[in-house]
């Protein structure tokens, strides 16, 4: 009898492990503190700021782990929604090494036609080389492309763009999301869980809404955030294996960290969304969980879950910043 397949996280932190060989430590920690500096810049990019196989290799083993995991998160979240949905095409813009397309294959197991847009040909070599450990991804399309307003896409089911908005300008950005609105039925959305990260979401979701989509997660509804803008930020979070290059250009001895992020996941199917989702890490105290929501109405609510609710507040401890409450909503 066969051993079973490693899980798709697995199996990209393994394939990953191996970019490195040959490269001296401190070069690619080096490497990677440049590329994060140029990454966390406020003005967009021109250019692309991968340049050559170290500088992919070095973010790659650094960052693909932490957007694999947010993005995968987005997606089960999306997929808890529509779960009678099955992407059969994918479309990943921007998607450098592919991190979105391990996400989808680790969401909805299977092949696909898989097709990643990017304007950097090292990250697209890469990703290539890094997808061949990855049944689902073996016949993958790898196309270089400008990501602006010239951009075009071929009608699909899936549209993945994470991390990504930031390196555009502001027409840049609504070409593209104009473009994926025109060409898939669902577009998932994945920035940093930073205010500018959320901010870009939110403008995202705005444009998604108007062009007919509906949206499937974080958000319980397709109204307005009930957000006042400047006062918070919606974000979430996902736990993430550090590496030894994380914890040679952190400085850090933990296993891991916990990458922040923003999302959105929206859809031209029906659905019927979460009733509410938890909207900040929840806070368990003696005997009461507290619950900070987003609801339907739209508005944010803080509840406090108690003994007295019995198999409700078992529930409660057990849940996680991002999920959907109640529990039977499907999250």
């Amino acid at each position: 009898m066969n051993d079973p397949a490693p899980p798709v996280a697995e199996t990209l932190r393994a394939t990953l492990a191996t970019l490195l060989d040959g490269l001296p430590p401190r070069q690619a920690a080096q490497a990677v503190d440049r590329l994060i500096s140029n990454y966390r810049g406020a003005t967009p990019t021109d250019a692309p700021i991968l340049r050559d196989r170290a500088d992919v290799a070095a973010y790659a083993a650094y960052r693909m782990p932490a957007t694999f995991e947010a993005t995968h998160s987005a997606l089960e979240a999306f997929a808890r929604a529509v779960p009678e949905w099955t992407p059969g095409s994918h479309l990943d813009v921007g998607g450098g090494t592919g991190a979105a397309t391990w996400a989808v294959t680790a969401t909805w197991p299977g092949e696909r036609g898989v097709t990643v847009l990017d304007w950097a040909e090292p990250a697209l070599t890469l990703g290539r080389e890094i997808a061949a450990a990855n049944p689902a991804l073996r016949a993958a399309r790898w196309h270089r492309s400008r990501i602006g307003a010239a951009l075009t896409m071929e009608s699909t089911d899936l549209v993945t763009v994470s991390y990504v908005l930031n390196e555009l300008s502001a027409p840049d950005r609504a070409a593209l999301l104009d473009a994926a609105a025109t060409a898939a039925q669902a577009v998932v959305i994945v920035e940093p869980g930073t205010p500018d990260g959320y901010t870009r979401v939110i403008e995202a979701r705005d444009r998604l809404i108007t062009a007919g989509f509906h949206i499937a997660a974080p958000c319980p509804h397709s109204a307005a955030c009930p957000i006042v803008p400047g006062t918070d930020w919606c974000h979430f979070s996902a736990r993430v294996s550090r590496s030894s290059l994380h914890r040679q250009v952190k400085g850090g001895s933990l296993a891991y960290e916990d990458e922040k992020f923003a999302y959105v996941a929206a859809t031209r199917r029906p659905l019927t969304p979460a009733p509410s989702r938890v909207v900040r890490k929840p806070q368990i105290r003696k005997g009461q969980v507290l619950l900070d929501l987003c609801e339907t109405d739209p508005a944010l609510h803080r509840t406090t879950v108690t003994k007295r609710h019995g198999d409700l507040y078992k529930a409660a401890r057990d849940a996680h910043w991002g999920d959907a409450w109640p529990p039977e909503a499907g999250d």
